[in-house]
């Protein structure tokens, strides 16, 4: 995977995640957790794992409320 798309693909995610916090939270946290796991194959694994934590803290969150 390029770079440039790992990037997008990262920054995609945390958008999710954030927007998750507010609306649709099972919807949009599994999909930041999902696009983080595609986002593992590429270098930016920086991006993926702030957005495979961010999506879990959301689903977690939602859970138990």
């Amino acid at each position: 995977m390029k770079t440039s798309l790992g990037i997008w693909i990262g920054w995609l995610a945390i958008i999710l995640a954030a927007i998750g916090f507010f609306y649709a939270p099972y919807w949009l946290g599994g999909g930041a957790l999902v696009l983080g796991l595609v986002c593992l194959a590429s270098p930016q694994k920086a991006l993926a794992w702030i957005s495979i934590l961010l999506g879990a803290i959301v689903l977690l969150i939602t859970m138990f409320q």
